[in-house]
């Protein structure tokens, strides 16, 4: 999976506006969870990495409940499990904050997902990848935690750097070469 380069300009675009909206909206000045909410806002610019839990037959899982079986499925305390259980978290704050009017329409709809809460799956999934304590784990346990304990007060933040962007691309006029400052 592709990732951008930490000098991108959309990358910088959501770190300044991740910042300055939790930094003045909600007084969270915690660089660590600032960034660790840019980089997944930079992650899911690409669908794949939205979608990147596979099923067994490789097809890409969609909701969350098909991804929490398949977390379960996985042995115990494995990495592969961590991740998973770390992409259902960032994946439920991602439609949870920025799109939560999509999670309406699908509510209305006869999905698995419509029967649970993705703020408890995301609360829980985050909270459940943080126990992980290998050494490759233990530098983003306390993010994880964190983003388990504040699930809302980040989500509430993430709505805030979406009406920032919006509020800047219309400001800016049409075109992304505008809002990101390229030609």
């Amino acid at each position: 999976m592709k990732t951008l380069p930490e000098d991108h300009p959309l990358r910088r675009l959501f770190a300044g506006l991740t910042e300055h909206s939790f930094q003045c909206s909600l007084g969270v000045a915690d660089p660590g969870l600032i960034d660790y909410l840019s980089g997944l806002l930079s992650r899911f610019l690409h669908a794949d990495a939205v979608y990147r839990v596979r099923d067994g037959q490789g097809n890409p899982l969609a909701e969350v409940a098909e991804m929490l079986v398949e977390a379960r499925s996985l042995p115990d305390g494995g990495r592969t499990q961590r991740e998973v259980y770390r992409h259902i978290g960032d994946f439920t704050l991602f439609w949870t904050g920025l799109f939560p009017e999509a999670l309406g329409r699908q509510r209305s709809s006869w999905s698995k997902d419509s029967f649970i809460s993705y703020t408890l799956s995301g609360k829980q999934s985050y909270l459940r990848a943080s126990q992980y304590v290998d050494d490759a784990c233990e530098s983003e346990a306390p993010i994880l935690f964190r983003l388990s304990k504040d699930f809302e007060m980040c989500a509430f933040g993430l709505n805030q750097v979406r009406k920032e962007w919006e509020q800047l691309a219309a400001s800016v006029g049409p075109g992304p070469a505008k809002l990101i400052g390229t030609r």
